[in-house]
């Protein structure tokens, strides 16, 4: 008999077991197994998708159900949170919604946990035998058989050959009359269970088993009840990549422009994208992440589930301002956006008005992965004469792109036809084709170390661009490719795709000293503006044999302002464009004047003469400020005078107040002596005499107090009166 150290158990699914040398057969009772039936639930499929900006998608499946049917919408691990926070589900008949059930998310460790079956994810044949003691088995081995309760799994030693040993693995089974038998597993040994509720249990088992080869899909089955058929629709709302937006810009020899814009789209949600009507949002609608899908097991009190951080719903600059001509160039302002549409444009003229296309749709578009896009006739056309004229031709009529919307802060493209995307591929589809206006310029950035080729496009489209990296086809050739920002309808915007070799810019600066310009005298407060200029000189060499359309961006600092004979074309955020023509073999030179304002305050009592003399000096006022200051600090000077005259007589006062207290100290010392008589009279006529000279300093001072008051008075009228405005 062959030895064995462990074996294999097949029932229904192989039980894998590391080291097998020989096999095993486990088999279910046909009797007490009940048939397999087909999946009674219906597939829901995907019927309208919209795409949005912040990587979330919104989902539709629709269809029909008939009496109590259940369907089923397959998701990805990654969907189920999602799915969970916005399902709708909606019965459109007489019908209702019984449940929603979907298979857990939760460790399979702790779901084999509830099954009564004691076995692990990865039990060898052994321990598999050893979950079932207890069960009733039938075992076979040859012509051997019993039938009966399974009481062991041994493991036996035996002495082999070269003092080897062999050990076998044996089963223990009592039968219905008390009889022990003991058989050892071998290839040719089966075990069948003859016990439905064992079975039961051994499939649910395996089923779990099973289930984590497929750990990323989800299930999501939909009870209805009702009667009759009912048409049912179930939204949600799902992570997905974000959508990408490229355009084609194609100049022809005449005529304007060519605009073909394409979105890449990918499909990374559980199922088939199958004629589904798609639509492409330029917008970022808020939306969060919430762990509603994982199992929580706390301890009681049972607490609420902890929430995740809400997620943050965040070129050429656009222009600002502009203006109505430019300095050595000519400009006109742009006209009104015509309205367009964004499909359907023919013989290079822009459609009228078109409505909003309902959710029927007649054409369909498989991309599954590729990009859908021209027409086999167009493209051999193509091929044949790659001439940018016939290529914006062929592009624009045999292209069907979408139809666009505004949807509040949103913008909306709507494909026309229905596409086919399979599950984890990519495609590319058309979204807008349009005529716009655009006009090759040579542009200078001051942070570029060369002059770029540039597309001037004033969008009027009436489409919303959404932002996104663009390729150019001029005559025969791929010209360029760079990046552009949104760019709404109507509005202008540099679009920089290659390096001009052509043309050379040298920008010198000189700064100019500052100077007052204007001196304005009102209620005590002397203001004098002063500007600090500085001009700037921009030499552009063409050295090529066409004449170039330059843009020079000049940078727009805060505080300084162009003087009113400079007038860009227009002005961004961050510069003055100024255009300008030069023509072949030529050098032309730009000069742009700056000034910034500055504003200096005095107040006019703190004026003195040094104060005017270096006002003078630096030519910050004219005769006439000089005169009136001069007055002001006239009378200033009779205030300061008797000022000081009071202060001289106050001093004075003090003074004797100190000399009479000096003879009182001393009177006080001669008590009692022979000279106190004619000391006393001598000091007493002293004190009347002082006190006589204090009454008349006294008088003096609240005379020239009075003085002073009123010429103070008199300085605060002028000060007040003093009312100038001189421009220097």
């Amino acid at each position: 008999m062959r030895s064995m150290k462990t074996a294999v158990l097949w029932l229904a699914f192989a039980v894998v077991s590391s080291g097998q040398s020989s096999f095993a057969q486990l088999s279910i009772n046909p009797s007490a197994t009940p048939a397999s039936s087909p999946d009674s639930a219906a597939r829901l499929p995907v019927t309208h998708v919209i795409l949005y900006k912040n990587g979330v998608g919104y989902f539709e499946h629709s269809g029909h159900v008939r009496g109590n049917q259940d369907v089923d919408v397959d998701f990805t691990t990654a969907q189920l949170n999602d799915v969970l926070k916005s399902l709708t589900v909606l019965d459109l008949g007489k019908g209702r919604i019984t449940g929603v059930s979907y298979n857990s998310a939760a460790p399979l460790e702790r779901r084999l946990g509830s099954l009564r079956l004691p076995v692990g994810e990865n039990p060898t044949t052994a321990q598999f035998l050893d979950a079932l003691r207890g069960a009733r088995l039938e075992v076979r081995n040859g012509s051997e058989s019993a039938t009966g309760r399974l009481l062991s799994i041994e493991e036996r030693d035996l002495p082999g050959k070269d003092n080897q040993k062999i050990t076998l693995t044996q089963i223990s089974v009592v039968s219905d009359s008390g009889e022990v038998r003991i058989f050892d597993l071998t290839p040719s040994t089966s075990v069948r269970v003859v016990e439905k509720e064992v079975t039961d249990e051994v499939g649910k088992y395996l089923g779990l088993v099973a289930s984590t080869r497929d750990q990323d899909v989800r299930r999501m089955t939909i009870s209805t009840a009702g009667e009759g058929e009912r048409g049912l629709l179930v939204s949600y709302i799902s992570e997905v990549p974000v959508w990408k937006s490229t355009y084609r810009i194609v100049i022809p020899s005449d005529g304007k422009p060519l605009l073909q814009g394409w979105a890449i789209v990918d499909n990374t949600v559980g199922e088939d994208w199958k004629d589904v009507e798609l639509s492409l949002v330029a917008g970022a609608p808020q939306s969060f992440l919430q762990e509603l899908s994982q199992p929580y097991y706390t301890r009681r009190p049972v607490v609420a589930l902890p929430q995740n951080a809400m997620l943050t719903p965040q070129t050429h600059e656009a222009t600002m301002e502009e203006q109505a001509q430019v300095v050595n160039g000519e400009l006109t302002t742009p006209a009104a956006a015509p309205q367009g549409v964004v499909g359907g444009v023919a013989g290079g003229s822009i459609g009228g008005p078109v409505g909003i296309a309902g959710r029927k749709l007649k054409k369909r578009v498989s991309l599954s992965g590729s990009g859908g896009g021209v027409g086999g006739g167009n493209l051999k056309a193509w091929l044949a004469s790659p001439d940018a004229t016939q290529v914006a031709d062929n592009l624009e009529s045999g292209t069907t792109v979408g139809e666009t919307r505004d949807l509040g802060d949103l913008f909306e493209y709507k494909l026309k036809d229905r596409i086919t995307i399979r599950k984890n591929q990519s495609a590319l589809v058309p979204i807008l084709q349009s005529r716009i206006d655009a006009e090759k310029v040579s542009v200078w950035n001051p942070s570029e170390s060369s002059v770029l080729r540039a597309l001037w496009v004033n969008n009027t489209s009436n489409l919303t661009l959404d932002g996104g990296s663009f390729n150019v086809l001029e005559g025969d050739a791929f010209a360029g490719e760079g990046l552009m920002d949104a760019i709404k309808p109507g509005e202008k915007r540099l679009l920089s795709y290659a390096a001009d070799l052509g043309v050379l810019v040298d920008a010198k600066q000189k700064n100019d000293n500052q100077r007052v310009t204007k001196v304005i005298i009102a209620h005590g407060l002397m203001t004098q503006s002063t500007e600090e200029r500085q001009e700037n000189t921009y030499t552009i060499r063409n050295r090529d044999s066409s004449s170039r359309q330059v843009v020079i961006e000049h940078p727009a600092r805060a505080g300084w302002k162009l003087t009113d004979d400079e007038k860009p074309a227009e002005s961004s955020a961050s510069f003055h464009r100024f255009r300008l023509t030069v023509e072949p073999m030529k050098t032309t030179t730009l000069l742009v004047k700056e000034y910034r304002p500055i504003s200096n305050r005095y107040q006019l009592s703190n004026v003195t003469d040094n104060d005017i003399k270096f006002f003078l000096e630096q030519k910050m006022i004219n005769a006439d400020v000089e005169k009136a200051l001069r007055h002001i600090v006239a009378q200033k000077n009779d205030v300061a005078g008797l000022d000081a005259v009071i202060g001289a007589r106050r001093s004075q006062v003090t003074s004797i107040a100190d000399d009479q207290q000096r003879v009182r100290e001393n009177m006080k010392a001669l008590k009692g002596s022979a000279e106190e008589k004619a000391l006393v009279e001598r000091y007493v006529r002293e004190l009347n005499e002082q006190e006589d000279r204090v009454q008349s300093l006294r008088r003096e001072i609240a005379e020239t107090q009075q003085k002073r008051d009123a010429a103070q008075s008199t300085l605060n009228g002028m000060i007040e009166a003093l009312q100038m405005e001189v421009t220097l």
